[in-house]
This record gives structure tokens, sequence and C-alpha cells, in this order.
């Protein structure tokens, strides 16, 4: 890994809503190396780097709304010339339950507007996620209303542990063991 995207909305506003999770998981991590952000207008992204292994790994929090991340994502890869695979885009999912992770890579959008504006602007689906779950509004309510709310207190719990067990086996997918990541993630699982 070379790169590591949290998607969300930038403000205030959204900080707290399910939309922004990969956000959430993205600041934890580099709290977690003690790293510190800087705003880099060219890559469109408030920008930090960590250091693993003796490589640096940079984590980038677009600035751009979530409907247009593949600005951020295709100006930082052009610049440093990071492939797809070397990619790690973290991002809330709506087909999880709340507290549910799973990593994978490639696949389509699903129809999450920040996942396909990074496979337009790379022209590749070949990068990873991290998808972390939000669950479902009830039937017949609306699915960006839902995104753009407050999870509830049980859900937010939910999540923010899932983002510490994540965060617990972070080694693992900076050191592209995503066969074991895989394993460890997907079998320690909250709120369920």
């Amino acid at each position: 890994m070379r790169l590591i995207v949290g998607l969300g909305n930038p403000g205030t506003k959204y900080t707290p809503t399910r939309h922004n999770v990969g956000v959430w998981f993205v600041e934890a991590l580099a709290e977690q190396f003690k790293s510190s952000w800087q705003l880099t207008t060219k890559f469109h992204s408030r920008m930090a780097e960590i250091q693993h292994s003796e490589k640096i790994i940079w984590l980038s929090l677009p600035t751009t709304y979530m409907n247009v991340s593949g600005q951020a994502v295709g100006a930082i890869a052009h610049f440093y010339k990071i492939t797809p695979q070397q990619i790690l885009v973290v991002h809330d999912e709506l087909d999880l339950p709340a507290g549910t992770v799973r990593l994978k890579q490639d696949g389509g959008h699903g129809g999450h507007n920040g996942l396909r504006s990074i496979i337009e602007t790379l022209n590749s689906a070949a990068f990873y996620r991290l998808r972390i779950g939000i669950g479902r509004p009830e039937p017949g309510s609306d699915v960006s209303d839902y995104v753009l709310s407050k999870p509830s207190k049980h859900d937010a719990q939910n999540i923010q542990q899932a983002i510490e067990n994540t965060l617990a086996h972070i080694d693992l997918i900076l050191e592209n063991h995503i066969g074991k990541a895989m394993q460890a993630l997907h079998t320690n699982q909250v709120g369920h």
C-alpha cells in the first residue's frame, strides 16, 4: 500500500454523518501513527504520511465532495506514480450491518458515487476497498438522507468498535498480507 484514502464530505456539518466513516477511519489511523495533517490544494486533500517498514504511505482525506473524490485520488496517484493496486479506499457501505468490515480488491461501485468517481478517474477498479458497514435505512426511506445523517448511538458504538478492531490488524494490510487481513477482519465482527 502506498496510498490510503478516507472518503467523506468536507465541512463540519458532515463530520458526524454515516457517509464520513471512511474519514473517521483514516483520521484514527493517522492518530495511531501520530501523523499530522496538511491541506494540499494540488491534491484536493488533507494529506498526512505514515512510515511503516521503512516506507512512506500517504493518507488522503479529499476536500472535494464525495461524488468527485476521483479528482484527489487521481492527482495523488499521478504525481507519486501510484498504481491502483497500491491504493486502499475506505468508505461507508450500505449493504453491511453497522460495525461490519469487509476488505476486498476490485469490483464495481455498487452505486457509491465516491467509488464511481475514483474508478472513472483511474480508469481502473483494481484498487482495494475497506468497506465499513453503516446498515440500510428503513424500506421506503431516502438513502441520501440516511447516509447524510448521524448513526444511532448503538450503530455509532459498533462502527467505532469496528474501526478499533481494524486498526489492531492494520499491519497486515500495510504489509499487503491481504488474505490474512481478510481472515482476521471477517471473522472478528461486531454488531451481530
